[in-house]
């Protein structure tokens, strides 16, 4: 992982542990911060309530994806990591 990948990396562990975790974790899921890739894709895992939920996608993009996009500009997408 380069230098500018770790930072974004850095900041987007930053925002799902202070912003994104405490809401997940409210409804029983949890979510596991897994990669970031240069292109600015960020890889996650939900977990608990959220595995297999029906809803997970909608948690993913309408959630997670929305606020950190929101809060920092080089995220691109979000998605599952299998």
């Amino acid at each position: 992982m380069n230098e500018d990948t770790k930072k974004l990396y850095d900041k987007v562990n930053e925002v799902i542990e202070r912003d994104i975790r405490p809401l997940i974790e409210a409804d029983g899921g949890m979510i596991h911060l897994r990669d970031v890739e240069p292109d600015g894709t960020v890889l996650v895992e939900l977990a608990g309530a959220c595995a297999g939920c029906p809803g997970a996608a909608m948690t993913l993009k309408g959630g997670v994806e929305r606020i950190l996009k929101s809060l920092i500009p080089e995220v691109k997408e979000v998605k599952l990591a299998y």
